[in-house]
Order: structure tokens, then C-alpha cells, then sequence
């Protein structure tokens, strides 16, 4: 069985060129202002090339992260590097991940939870992050709205790199599972050299849709108290039907 969501070498390139370092959905600004004045350390899971992670870094946030992609790691590493920001990245699974403390917060932006496509998996994700929360740690993640899931996804992009290179990534929606809440799309990455093809890859990009109410229940299954679900990155503000958006954030009890 091929893997999904692996985020290859091509489909890690792309990333960071149409998502750089402090790339904004108007997610690192709402992250920012809840997490100001976080008095412990803070997780990220699918950190990425570090879009998140490093302007967090660079505001004073004692943030670390991991993710299941070497290649989106490197993209991250060389990035801290570049300006001198020290952090702990490791190469981990939302099902295996593992630390020996626990944390005042754990975020997950831009939709990250949707990658868990297994129900099952979804719940004990969550449990693992109760488990590595410290009494009273915040969990903060993003959804996308269902109708974003599920609507038609095919197109083509591209990226020139130097003068004669040139990235595309063409979208097929391979299948809408109603029933298990998820969708498959085939991304199709190309690397071309003065018209040559130089590589290729075929990424499964599988994504789980979730309810509003649904998700928050799943919250509370796991042992989340204090749910709030917020719309369009304002805090508190109910998810209306316009949201691009919709943010849940749930705590760690404290006794």
C-alpha cells in the first residue's frame, strides 16, 4: 500500500516556495497573539518547513517541533540555521510521537489534524496530546470548513526556479468518501530543465472532514475541558457560514 501524505522531495520544494517562512492564512498572527506570554514550552506537530515555527522562534516562544517528512524537516532546519534560532525538530508520526515532558501548548495550524484520515487514530492523536500536556496546557487546531474539503479539486500551478527550471503540481481528485469523511487526490510534481523532465512524483494527498459539534465532542472524549470554537481566527467569535476558517481550543484540566 503506497503512502499518504508523504510530502517527497518535490512536493517539499513546492511547499516552500508557494508557503515560505512567515507565510501568513492569517493564522500566525491569531497563533501569536494566544500563545503571547506562554509561560512553557510549546509543540508543534507537523511543523513543516517551519512557516509557524519560526517566527514563533523569532518572538521569544520556547517552541519545538516534529514531523514525518525529512524533506520538510531539512527545509526547516536550514532555516533556523540561516538565522541563528536554536530548537529541537525530530523526525516523528502523529501515531508513534513521543517526549519525556510535557507541554504548556500544543497548535496545530493551517488544518494539520485533517492528515489523520483513521477515526480511530484522530482520537488517540488527541489523547496523546492530553497525555503531553501539562495540567492546564492548551491544545489550539484548525479545521476547514466541509464545503472546502469537498468541492472539486483539480488545477494545475507552477513555479520558476532560476532561469531554466521550472516546478509544476497538477491536482486530480481521485475519490469523496461520504461515509469515512475523507477525500483523495492524486498531486502529480514535475521538475523540468529547459523543457526536459528532470524528476517526478505522485503524492496521495488524503484529507478527513470533521463537524463542528463533532470535533468538539472528540475534544471532550479525549479529556479536553473548556472547548472554545472560534471563526475566521477571531477568538470566541461563533464559526458563521462565511468562515474559511475554524479554530478549537481545549485544555488540559488542572487538577
Amino acid at each position: 500500500m503506497k503512502v499518504q501524505n508523504r510530502y517527497g522531495k518535490l512536493a517539499s520544494w513546492v511547499y516552500h516556495l508557494d508557503k515560505p517562512v512567515g507565510h501568513s492564512f492569517g493564522d500566525l498572527e491569531y497563533y501569536q497573539q494566544r500563545l503571547t506570554g506562554c509561560g512553557g514550552p510549546i509543540l508543534e506537530p507537523a511543523v513543516g518547513n517551519g512557516r509557524i515555527i519560526i517566527p514563533m522562534l523569532e518572538m521569544g516562544l520556547a517552541i519545538e517541533g516534529f514531523d514525518a517528512s525529512q524533506d520538510m524537516l531539512e527545509y526547516c532546519r536550514q532555516e533556523c540555521m540561516s538565522r541563528g534560532l536554536l530548537t529541537t525538530l525530530t523526525c516523528q508520526t502523529f501515531e508513534q510521537f513521543s517526549y519525556d515532558r510535557r507541554f504548556a501548548a500544543i497548535i496545530m495550524p493551517a488544518g494539520s489534524f485533517q492528515l489523520i484520515t483513521e477515526t480511530a487514530t484522530a482520537m488517540s492523536v488527541l489523547r496523546k496530546f492530553w497525555d503531553h500536556l501539562q495540567p492546564g496546557g492548551r491544545l489550539i487546531l484548525d479545521i476547514d470548513p466541509i464545503e472546502s474539503i469537498v468541492r472539486e479539486a483539480n488545477f494545475a500551478r507552477s513555479w520558476p526556479v532560476g532561469g531554466d527550471s521550472l516546478l509544476t503540481l497538477t491536482c486530480h481528485r481521485a475519490e469523496v468518501d461520504y461515509v469515512k469523511q475523507t477525500t483523495l487526490s492524486h498531486l502529480h510534481y514535475q521538475h523540468w530543465r529547459d523543457g526536459i523532465l528532470q524528476s517526478a512524483e505522485l503524492d496521495l494527498f488524503h484529507l478527513r472532514w470533521w463537524g463542528i459539534d463533532e470535533l468538539a465532542f472528540a475534544l471532550r472524549e479525549a479529556g479536553f475541558v473548556d472547548v472554545v470554537v472560534s471563526g475566521g481566527y477571531q477568538h470566541g467569535r461563533q464559526p458563521c457560514k462565511s468562515d474559511q476558517i475554524i479554530s478549537f481550543e481545549a485544555s488540559r484540566p488542572s487538577g
